[in-house]
């Protein structure tokens, strides 16, 4: 399977070098691109020296606007697979070889590591986790997704995820909202249990109020959503695929 690790990166030339060699120790098969979101620090820089394809936005984007960039690029050179792993060292790559299966079988389209499934690991804060129970059951609510870590950013796609994500994904703290699209598009979503670690260095960018922002910003959307997209046309390559 021709997988693609997509790292979206915004000021993390501190992780790099241990994400890169944890990554390709454990899946040392796998291509991997940095997503250097307008960062300024020596991001790319440092990503280019480890000799990995680098991305570079001259603007900071966000998360989904990264991401996409990272899903663009897995589906203009024809990748099997595309894994999002978090450039600031708190996703395990020792996973992968578990996680890859579900997509090769045909089991799911988008496989979503949930620490919640796994006893041990860094869970966050209490405010964030009961965010993070609250979006869970928004998800059930409305469009019937069942996924008890949401704002997981460990997730792997297959190849309709990959031609959906490259065509349209969320802006603004997206994982959740990518959540709804995929499952209003048919595709099917699964959990995965791992543990996940504390950041290697620096801080998140998500605060307490930036916390309840998300929560407000994310719930309008899901309230928001459009009626089923099932009919949705992929793109030709993976329609042919189907057939």
């Amino acid at each position: 399977m021709k997988t693609l690790i997509i790292v979206p990166a915004f000021n993390e030339a501190r992780n790099l070098p241990h994400v890169i060699a944890s990554l390709r120790e454990a899946a040392p098969e796998c291509h991997i691109c940095v997503v250097d979101d307008g960062s300024t620090d020596d991001t790319s820089r440092v990503a280019g020296r480890l000799g990995v394809t680098v991305l570079r936005s001259p603007l900071n984007l966000g998360i989904g606007g990264a991401v996409q960039l990272g899903y663009l690029w897995a589906y203009t050179h024809d990748y099997d697979a595309a894994v999002q792993i978090d450039g600031d060292g708190q996703h395990d790559p020792r996973y992968l070889p578990q996680v890859l299966p579900l997509l090769g079988d045909g089991r799911a389209d988008v496989v979503i590591g949930s620490r919640f499934l796994e006893t041990g690991g860094f869970r966050s804060t209490a405010l964030r986790r009961m965010g993070i129970r609250y979006l869970s059951w928004m998800l059930r609510l409305r469009c019937g997704a069942r996924a008890t870590d949401p704002t997981s950013g460990y997730r792997a796609a297959g190849r309709r995820a990959i031609a959906l994500f490259a065509r349209s994904y969320p802006s603004d703290y997206p994982e959740p909202e990518a959540i709804a699209l995929a499952v209003r598009h048919g595709l099917r979503v699964q959990d995965f249990p791992m543990q996940m670690k504390p950041r290697q260095h620096g801080e998140s960018s998500i605060n307490w109020w930036k916390t309840g922002y998300y929560l407000v910003k994310v719930s309008l959307a899901l309230l928001l959503l459009p009626a089923s997209e099932r009919n949705w046309a992929f793109t030709s390559s993976s329609a042919s695929e189907e057939s």
